[in-house]
């Protein structure tokens, strides 16, 4: 049963993501804007103070690699775009259907885990999961914003 309410919270909160997402792609971004999800998401890793959440080096890797692995398809689809007002997030019409796809792989996993893998360190990995996939995938929108406003400062510079 606990499988099933955190399945229930997963696409709650996956559909939050989404909508959040489509709003947010309305106003500019700023290097704040991207930084801090990653940094809030990392209070998260207090739960491994808790013995219940703890992983085994193998647990750990691999929740990584897999989240650093779907990090890879919202790299792909994170693209700027500089307007008059500011940067902003292109809007993918694949975005949509990418999130919601990973949310499926997911919970397919985590139900296909769930009854080889207790659930504290399935938790925890899932948590690793996840901030193996926010962090890279930020990282390269700060980059990319980087080199954006670099050459938009460059462009003024030009023309005063």
């Amino acid at each position: 049963m606990p499988v099933f309410w955190s399945t229930v919270a997963a696409v709650i909160m996956g559909s939050f993501v989404l909508m959040v997402r489509m709003k947010a792609a309305k106003r500019p971004v700023s290097a704040k804007k991207i930084i801090l999800p990653p940094l809030f998401m990392s209070t998260g890793a207090l739960m491994f103070l808790i013995p219940f959440f703890r992983l085994s080096a193998i647990e750990f890797f691999e929740a990584l690699i897999v989240g650093m692995i779907f990090s890879i398809v919202l790299i792909k689809t994170s693209k700027f775009e500089v307007q008059e007002k500011g940067i902003y997030l292109k809007p993918s019409k694949a975005f949509p259907f990418i999130l919601i796809g990973l949310l499926i792989v997911r919970v397919i996993m985590k139900i296909l885990l769930s009854s080889t893998i207790d659930l504290g360190a399935l938790s925890g990995m899932f948590w690793v999961l996840a901030f193996g996939m926010i962090v890279p995938w930020r990282a390269a929108m700060y980059f990319q914003y980087r080199k954006l406003t670099g050459a938009a400062a460059k462009e003024a510079s030009q023309f005063a």
